[in-house]
This record gives C-alpha cells, sequence and structure tokens, in this order.
C-alpha cells in the first residue's frame, strides 16, 4: 500500500520538531538532503560535510522546486537570508536539526517499527519486508541503503505520520555507531540477519563484530522483540547479548530444531526457490522467485518479523514469489549479441566472503548449453584490513568447486586470487574495472553467464553499465531483471 503526497513536514511542525526559527508558512511534502536528487515540495537540509556545504546549494535547491531550506544562519551570506527569508527555517546546527525532524517523526507515528542489521543480507531483507508489508498496510522504509548517520535519520524524517508499518535498515562500519542508530529508530522488532566476516579492517573477530551488530538491542522499545538466526555461528552470543540488555522475547529462525520459524523443506532451483517451514506450530508453503540458500535463511526472518508485528505470514509468504531482483544485488539481464544472448547477473553493489561464495554457489548450480560458460568478474572485498590476502585467496577453492569456467579479476587484492587460480581458470587480470571491460568483452559469446561482483569501492559497477551497452546497442526489450543474490 503506498502513501499519497500529503503534507509530510508543515513550518510550524518543522520549527518546532527543530527548535528553529522560521517566517514562512509552507508545507513540505518530502525531505532531502541532496540538492540534485530533491522532488518538488521537498524541505531541503543543508548539511556541512567534509567535502561540500549544502548551504552553498540552497538557492539551487529552492529553484529547484523546494519548498524550504533548514540552514545556520552564520553560513548563509547576508543577501541570501534577505532574499529567501520565508523560505528558511534557521537552526543552531543542520545535522542535529535532521535528527530532532527524525526524532518527531518516529515520536508521532504509532507504526510498528522494524529495525534490521547484520553483516550480509541487510538490505535484500529490508526490501523483502517491503513488499509483504506493503501489502498489508501504510509502509514506510528506508530507501536504497541510506542506513548510516545521516541516511537513517532521513529516511526516519520521511516516514509518513499513518504508516503502519516502519522498516529500517541499520550500517556500521565500526563498533559505537549502531547504538545510536538503534535508540533513534525505537524499534518493536530488531533482526540481525547474520554475523559473518565482513569490516574486518575494524575488528579483531568475529565475536567483535557481533557484539557491535548486538548495540541494537539496546534501542528496542519495551516489550520489543528479537529476531535471531539460529543457524549462525554467532547465535548463542547474540542471545546472550539481547538478554544482558533486557530483552524477554527471543524469537529465531532457521535449519535449527526448535527455531520459531524453522526450516522443513527446501528445493534449491537455478532461478527461484521452493520452500517449507513451520511457523510456530504452522505449516507455510511458498516460492521465492531469487535463487540461493542464503536468500532462503533471509526469508525465514522475514516471517518471523511479520509474525512479530502482528502481520498475516501466510499472506507474506505468498508475495515473496513477486520479489525482484535489485540494482546491484543480484538483478539479472539477458543480454541481446550477435548470434543469440548472454545473462548478465548484476551483484557489483557489494562484495563480503560469504556474500561472494553465495554469488559464486547460484552461478555454480546454474544448467547451461553445451558450449556455453559460466564466466564471473571479481572485484576487491573491501575492509579485510590484514586478511585481505588470504579471503582473496580462499576463493580460488571456492571458484572450483562451482565448476566456474572463466574468471576475470580487477583490484589490488583480486590480484592474489588470480595468482592461486588454475591456469585454464584465470581469464585475465586489471588494476582497474575500466581496463577489464575490453578484455571481457572480447571473450564473451552467446549463451554464456556472466557474474559480476565487487565491493562499491571497486567499482564493478562500471563493468556492468559497459555490458549494458551491448544489450542498448541491439534490443532493450531483451533485458528482464530477476533477482540473484542479494546484499
Amino acid at each position: 500500500m503506498t502513501l499519497s503526497a500529503a503534507p509530510l513536514w508543515s513550518a510550524e511542525q518543522a520549527r518546532d520538531a527543530t527548535s528553529g526559527t522560521t517566517q514562512g508558512r509552507w508545507q513540505a511534502t518530502g525531505v532531502s538532503i541532496d540538492s540534485r536528487a530533491l522532488e518538488p515540495g521537498d524541505l531541503f537540509i543543508a548539511l556541512a560535510g567534509p567535502s561540500h556545504d549544502g548551504h552553498a546549494y540552497v538557492s539551487s535547491a529552492l529553484a529547484a522546486g523546494a519548498v524550504a531550506a533548514v540552514v545556520e544562519k552564520p553560513s548563509l551570506k547576508e543577501i541570501d537570508f534577505i532574499n529567501l527569508g520565508e523560505k528558511l527555517l534557521c537552526v543552531t546546527n543542520t545535522t542535529a536539526a535532521l535528527e530532532d525532524l527524525a526524532k518527531a517523526a518516529r515520536g508521532r507515528t504509532s507504526a510498528k517499527i522494524i529495525a534490521v542489521t547484520g553483516s550480509v543480507g541487510k538490505t535484500g531483507t529490508k526490501e523483502m519486508l517491503k513488499r509483504v508489508l506493503a501489502d498489508q498496510g501504510r509502509t514506510a522504509a528506508t530507501h536504497g541503503n541510506l542506513n548510516n548517520h545521516f541516511g537513517l535519520p532521513l529516511c526516519l524524517a520521511r516516514m509518513d505520520h499513518r504508516s503502519e508499518f516502519g522498516i529500517f535498515e541499520l550500517g556500521m562500519s565500526a563498533a559505537g555507531e549502531i547504538l545510536p542508530l538503534s535508540k533513534m529508530t525505537r524499534p518493536h522488532v530488531a533482526l540481525i540477519t547474520a554475523i559473518e566476516f565482513a569490516h574486518s579492517a575494524f575488528f579483531e573477530s568475529m565475536e567483535d563484530i557481533a557484539d557491535a551488530k548486538a548495540e541494537i538491542f539496546h534501542g528496542l522499545e519495551p516489550a520489543g522483540i528479537a529476531v535471531l538466526n539460529a543457524d549462525n555461528p554467532m547465535f548463542e552470543r547474540l542471545k546472550d547479548a539481547a538478554a544482558h540488555a533486557g530483552v524477554k522475547n527471543i524469537r529465531t529462525f532457521g535449519a535449527a530444531v526448535g527455531s520459531d520459524c524453522r526450516l522443513t523443506d527446501v528445493e534449491l532451483k537455478p532461478w527461484s526457490s521452493r520452500v517449507s517451514v513451520n511457523l510456530r506450530g504452522k505449516p507455510i508453503n511458498f516460492e521465492i522467485s531469487v535463487p540461493g540458500r542464503h536468500w532462503v535463511q533471509n526469508a525465514l526472518g522475514v516471517l518471523a518479523v511479520v509474525d512479530a508485528v502482528g502481520a498475516d505470514p501466510e499472506r507474506a509468504a505468498s508475495k515473496l514469489a513477486e520479489m525482484p531482483g535489485l540494482k546491484g544485488r543480484g538483478r539479472r539481464h539477458i543480454l541481446s549479441i550477435p548470434g543469440g544472448t548472454v545473462s548478465l547477473i548484476d551483484e557489483s553493489y557489494n562484495a563480503s566472503p560469504a556474500s561472494m561464495q553465495a554469488a559464486i554457489e547460484v552461478l555454480g548450480q546454474l544448467s547451461l548449453e553445451a558450449g556455453a560458460r559460466k564466466i564471473a568478474v571479481l572485484g576487491d572485498m573491501l575492509e579485510l584490513g590484514d586478511h585481505a590476502e588470504t579471503q582473496h585467496q580462499n576463493l580460488a577453492g571456492i571458484l572450483a568447486k562451482n565448476e566456474i569456467d572463466l574468471v576475470f579479476t580487477t583490484g589490488q587484492f583480486m590480484a592474489y586470487l588470480s595468482a592461486a587460480l588454475p591456469a585454464a581458470m584465470r581469464a585475465g587480470h586489471a588494476n582497474s574495472a575500466q581496463k577489464i571491460s575490453p578484455l571481457l568483452r572480447s571473450v564473451v559469446r552467446p549463451s554464456d553467464v556472466v557474474l559480476v561482483k565487487g565491493s562499491n569501492g571497486s567499482h564493478t559497477g562500471l563493468i556492468v553499465d559497459d555490458l549494458l551497452k551491448l544489450e542498448q546497442a541491439e534490443n532493450s526489450e531483451l533485458a528482464q531483471p530477476f533477482a540473484v543474490n542479494g546484499g
């Protein structure tokens, strides 16, 4: 269920929430911190960052249709303040004002609030929850992966007070970052998808990662519910952390005996999965339109959360058959090239050892026609610290086990993988994504399946864009988005 563009913030409401001052009588239908992406009717918040100061873009934001701008008066030229006076909300600190709007939005809603975190699967799980709950009530959710100290308050500030469900993704790179986000969100349900080897440049152990993710429990509302992955090695540690934080209601999902949402059967198919679960005594059978055991696991968590907020899990399960692919997180394209088509799996947004293995396994289980090849194009996995060399080398065994035919690598750390690959599998290495694209295009042929995956900072999205030009040059109508693997 979608929300109409009703007024989100009046001048008076925004003034009171931020303890600011304004002479205007405007009404905003949205909130933006990016003058390039704002919609007409937005309230523009001029944030001062390390590289750019939003105050330099106030005039252009208002010219683009923003109804007003939240500013710090000393940061504006006096002439701008005089000319734009009625369209300005003046505050002491614009970053604090954004947080104040978020807290006010959270305080005025009666929605059931869900917070999602984990080393892998956050965004895909959030998108599944958004899809299934929007079918049952007005739903607000994190846009994209706006899950940090700017993105989360922005998404909360955009939440319509009429929402019945709110789903917010909480991300981190270091310890101490989840706690303030959770306290701002004040969730009724907190879901941790999985703890895996990610961001290890900032943590010494998996236990440290689990402890940082467990900060989410300290923001739970009284009588809040924690939903945990019973199959994850860090389950007992997370369970103890939740109990120590005062959480009385802990629900579980997975194949483990005794899980509240227990996997009883699964058929992993090339482009989907058929799943049977027992949800607190109720059998539910469904199909999820994305392949891979990791997506099945996340779907169990989704159903456990749906049950926890009092929505209908059977109705939710039926919607998972319609789950589309996410850009950069498993979207599939069928590209027309001379002589036939090529399948492209876009996993270019993010990568960790766990998600890399999951994507390779999905590629490996595909059945191809004679002569077709499974090609992996892999960019660096970042933020692995001292473990980078070993974790990249370890992929060689996973690629061989899944019988991947050709592997292209790009980046500083993927050079370690390239050196570890058998000669027959090694297709080419380049220091940058831009340089690998010509090599790939010279090799790909009809009926091949190409997986592109890497951390966002490795710029493997450029490889995807280059391959899509093949499609655009032939026949754009052949492109079909399907989910294959998600972050």
